[in-house]
């Protein structure tokens, strides 16, 4: 299993990014997709996930500003993230939980200037 993440980049507080994850390789069809960050000496931690049946946990930093989505049928998550702020800055984990098996993939990174 593989994950490609993509849409990180430099925006300014208040701004708008959507980060996308494509997983590909044998993906059951019941699993968990979402989103981890982990900002300079901090841990890691839960931005927002999504079970294959949409149930949707987020973390109480992100509620109200950012959204999470997939599409089932192409093995994607999507995070829209919307009124960002300096706290924001991070790098931006994909994660995927199989039955058994957890999959990460390598980052993306989020800068938000104030």
């Amino acid at each position: 299993v593989q994950l490609q993440a993509s849409g990180g980049g430099l925006v300014q507080a208040g701004g708008s990014l959507r980060l996308s994850c494509a997983a590909s390789g044998s993906i059951f069809s019941i699993n968990v997709m979402g989103w981890y960050r982990q900002a300079p000496g901090k841990q890691r931690e839960l931005v927002a996930t999504m079970t294959s049946g949409r149930d949707t946990n987020y973390a109480d930093s992100v509620k109200g500003r950012f959204t999470i989505s997939r599409d089932n049928a192409k093995n994607t998550v999507y995070l829209q993230m919307s009124s960002l702020e300096p706290e924001d800055t991070a790098v931006y984990y994909c994660n995927l939980r199989l039955p058994g098996n957890t999959y990460w993939g390598r980052g993306t990174l989020v800068t938000v200037s104030s």
